[in-house]
């Protein structure tokens, strides 16, 4: 394809935002409306890149190579291949949903929807950049406009979340920048070419990938976030705007394990052996640790906000089950597992800040006691929140379900203790979603809330597209595991190779 379709995917947000700055400021309609349209560009081109997508090889793909900065090897360097795609496509659909539900920002508006798109744009470049330069680049971008989105948009505590949050990816991204650094000087040439560093990652020091490999992980385990780096982010979920926690449920956490699989696993080979069943502690840590906070609280958004670390932990469990097996062939089933619950988890969690947000809209407070059977008031919202809350404990039909049913699969061949325990993370899951479906949902009505209102037509539209594909992809697993199958064996064989 000769059209430079990466490139116009991650900078239309950019050029929007260049847009909306040109706008009067007093025009809150036509500035919401640019800028949702806009963010519609890379959500088609991201359907585009999908459907276009070759799934049989893990080749990089949609290739765009200039060189930059010759003096130090650096390229504008971008590609794709099967833990890009859907990453990029699941970015480029939430980003546009956080947009339609921010239609009720009142307060600088203009300023607002300029640094939404370009947290787009970073995000987008995160999962396209080939080249370490860039990627940080890219990773760096995302810092500002988030601690803006927080820190003018956000609750009470705005000011000490939006600081949390920034110091804590800040400390991540100094020891990633240290281990780039480190690769960069220890390549032979001297390159910042991921691709090429993966080639080279048998050839570095078994001490350098160890220091290295712990480097990322400081950076990539904070946002993830993994026990005990995760206490940024209740924080920052509950003081953010329901767009904000939307990104950073859907999108921002995923970054952290897709930088373990983009860059940790294929360049440092020996590292990732070495801490693997760390990983594996850690993960069912989350998940046990995660579900037993979530069952504590009484804030709605606390409890969404505490079940991502524990959800996210299935990731870690099953991104440290790796092997070939006797036959030759790679084992990807915890893997793909790993990916799935990724995928699964931007759709369910960001649809569930998305339903919090609406509820707290209209009654101004998220105090899950202070609700009762508002299945007859709200019957609509009700059916899309216990279906969401549904795939959130793993029901089967829904994406949920084979995410962790493929994580405990493929995890027990090599971890049947810890597998065991992390599955008791599934009956607890049960008891929070199911104690805040009773309390809010059912029993008798509390007449305090007559005057709410069903979820609107526009709403609606928002958290649709996610119900469909959540239930899509609980019934044909294929359509996500036949883009992703070729790419997480290759990266199994770059690990025990």
């Amino acid at each position: 394809m000769d059209f430079p379709i990466l490139s116009v995917i991650i900078f239309s947000p950019l050029v929007g935002m260049l847009v909306i700055m040109l706008l009067n400021k007093e025009r809150h309609q036509l500035i919401t409306w640019v800028s949702t349209l806009i963010s519609l560009i890379p959500l088609a081109l991201s359907c585009i890149l999908w459907a276009y997508y070759d799934s049989s090889t893990a080749a990089m793909q949609f290739t765009e190579r200039y060189t930059w900065i010759p003096s130090l090897s650096i390229q504008y360097f971008l590609g794709v291949d099967g833990l890009s795609v859907p990453m990029i496509f699941l970015t480029a659909l939430l980003s546009t949903v956080s947009l339609l539900i921010s239609f009720h920002i009142k307060e600088r508006v203009k300023e607002y929807f300029a640094f939404f798109l370009l947290l787009e744009c970073g995000m987008l470049g995160v999962f396209g950049a080939l080249d370490f330069f860039l990627f940080y680049v890219f990773w760096e971008i995302m810092l500002v406009p988030m601690y803006f989105l927080i820190g003018v948009w956000g609750g009470p505590r705005k000011e000490y979340a939006a600081i949390k949050f920034f110091l804590f990816t800040l400390f991540g991204s100094v020891f990633m920048l240290v281990g780039i650094l480190a690769l960069y000087l220890s390549s032979t040439p001297h390159t910042l070419d991921m691709l090429e560093l993966i080639k080279q990652g048998p050839a570095f020091a078994h001490g350098l990938q160890v220091v290295v490999w712990f480097f990322f992980f400081l950076a990539f385990a904070i946002k993830v976030p993994i026990f005990p780096f995760h206490t940024w982010l209740p924080d920052a979920h509950v003081e953010a705007p329901t767009a904000v926690s939307i990104i950073l449920a859907g999108v921002l956490l995923k970054m952290g394990a897709y930088g373990f699989l983009r860059i940790s696993f294929p360049m440092l080979p020996y590292g990732t052996n070495y801490f693997a069943p760390m990983l594996a502690i850690l993960g069912v840590i989350s998940i046990i640790y995660g579900a037993l906070v979530s069952m504590a609280q009484k804030d709605l958004k606390k409890l969404v906000a505490y079940s991502s670390v524990s959800h996210m932990g299935f990731c870690m469990l099953g991104m440290s089950v790796f092997f070939i097996s006797t036959e030759g062939s790679p084992h990807i089933t915890a893997l793909a597992g790993c990916y799935y619950q990724m995928f699964s988890h931007g759709l369910i969690t960001g649809a569930m800040f998305l339903l919090v947000g609406v509820l707290y809209d209209r009654a101004h407070t998220r105090e899950i006691a202070a609700f009762g059977g508002l299945g007859v008031k709200l019957p609509v919202f009700t059916a899309i929140m216990v279906t969401f809350s549904m795939a959130s404990l793993g029901l089967p039909g829904m994406s949920g379900f084979i995410a962790e049913f493929m994580v405990f699969i493929g995890a027990f061949a090599k971890y049947k203790v810890l597998t065991g325990i992390a599955v008791i993370g599934v009956v607890l899951t049960a008891g929070y979603i199911l104690r805040m479906v009773q309390r809010i949902f059912l029993g008798e009505f509390n007449t305090k809330w007559d005057h709410l209102t069903e979820i609107n037509a526009r709403e609606t539209i928002a958290v649709v597209p996610l119900l469909i594909l959540t239930v899509l992809l609980g019934v044909l697993p294929s359509l996500l595991l036949g883009q992703i199958s070729a790419t997480l064996e290759n990266i199994v064989f770059l690990v025990v190779r």
